[in-house]
């Protein structure tokens, strides 16, 4: 151990006690609200219905409190531990070139991580969302999409690897620019390429029928001067009674996805709503910002990188005996979320103003009360608490709290 291993285990403590502080605020503020409906929803929401939420939330914070420390033990033995160093010496002896030893051992440590994260999908799966009414992935369904991933992901990202420890290695000192370059431009295209080439491989996405529900769409659509590849419903509840809708894919291969659990769920005129303020995030160019801010943030990161990686007490400071380019990216991708940390609540505060502001579209563009009987439904349905603590919600929560939002909308209808 050097100084950096004590800032980093300083680091590393802090961000889990406080995420621990958090998760308590969190169940308590849950619990004790649990016995009754807030005023906002008194009317719309039953009190069997708001417990249920709030089982299911603490439900989900207890499993996510065993993640924490199952997460903590395998990071300190990933690094200090020294497993990092003997899985990169242990392929050393077998791959060919240094390049492909970076590619193999960060690829066993990834496949490790993902077994490990493995009994907790599931028990979320299969117990936690079964006993709530959510799931509807058969245990061949759950096998499949596991696979499936799994070998999506090696397909994907063994290349993009190399590719980017080749760059590494033999570009010279402004490799991190060129990395960053290369990662930037394959997040672009994997946008481009979701919607038609890697969802599909998961789901079966049916264009809307023609109908009331289409032509009202399409009219939105028009109003909005928004132009996609079209309106599909997508089989989620093959897997799952929770409902959701989005629009994804870049420029000319855009589309507009419904839950099918969504469309039974909601009318049409709550369906045009929350449509509306799908295309809120687009018109108010949403999309675009979130894509500049991850470039920056990327790029602050390889810049970062390419600074560490040739500092000794950096390698050593984290359990690996032998410096490598691989070894560096890994290490970074590992302990970077914990220095990272105490940024969330910035991240999460943007992402609810934008929330805001796509609802303040979707009340300009369609009608408001509409989007709060159709967004009490989805709450409803997929049995989110209306009563989150509200420092756990300001670290943790993309979209505002219920009563704030609904708050919010009811200031436009």
């Amino acid at each position: 151990m050097n100084t950096f291993s004590v800032i980093f285990l300083i680091v590393l403590s802090l961000s889990c006690a406080v995420e621990y502080w958090l998760s308590r605020r969190q169940a308590r503020h849950v619990a004790g609200h649990r016995g009754q409906v807030p005023e906002t929803f008194s009317q719309t929401v039953s009190l069997q219905a708001h417990q249920k939420a709030a089982d299911y939330t603490l439900a989900k914070g207890r499993l996510a409190d065993v993640d924490r420390i199952v997460g903590l033990i395998a990071l300190l033995a990933l690094t200090l531990g020294g497993v990092v160093d003997g899985v990169f010496q242990a392929w050393a002896n077998w791959a060919p070139s240094p390049l492909w030893v970076g590619v193999w051992a960060t690829a066993t440590i990834f496949l490790a991580l993902a077994l490990i994260e493995l009994p907790s999908q599931i028990y979320q799966t299969f117990v936690i969302e079964e006993q709530f009414g959510f799931n509807k992935s058969s245990v061949q369904q759950f096998v499949k999409d596991q696979l499936m991933q799994l070998a999506l992901g090696a397909a994907i990202g063994l290349p993009l690897l190399a590719l980017i420890l080749w760059v590494m290695g033999g570009i010279g000192g402004s490799w991190w620019l060129w990395a960053w370059a290369i990662l930037m431009g394959f997040s672009l295209l994997m946008s481009w390429l979701f919607p038609t080439v890697i969802a599909p491989l998961f789901n079966k996405f049916t264009p809307l029928e023609e109908g009331p529900l289409k032509g009202r769409i399409q009219n939105l659509l028009n109003r909005c001067g928004f132009n996609s590849q079209g309106i599909f419903v997508m089989d989620g509840s093959k897997r799952s009674g929770h409902g959701n809708a989005y629009f994804t894919g870049l420029g000319n291969n855009k589309r507009i996805v419904f839950f099918d659990t969504l469309m039974a769920t909601l009318e049409a005129e709550e369906l045009e709503a929350v449509l509306a303020h799908e295309l809120g995030h687009f018109k108010c160019k949403h999309t675009i910002k979130m894509l500049v801010a991850t470039a920056v943030m990327s790029l602050l990161g390889f810049g970062v990188l390419g600074f560490l990686i040739d500092k000794p007490w950096f390698f050593q400071g984290l359990g690996v005996s032998q410096p490598s380019n691989a070894a560096a990216l890994l290490l970074f991708m590992l302990v970077s979320p914990s220095f990272s940390f105490f940024m969330q609540p910035i991240s999460a505060y943007f992402q609810r103003k934008f929330e805001f502001e796509a609802d303040s579209f979707a009340a300009a563009h369609a009608r408001a009360d509409k989007l709060i009987s159709g967004l009490v439904k989805l709450y409803k349905e997929n049995a989110s608490t209306l009563t989150p603590d509200p420092l756990y919600s300001a670290f943790h929560y993309s979209h505002p709290p219920a009563a704030i939002r609904i708050e919010h909308l009811q200031s436009k209808a």
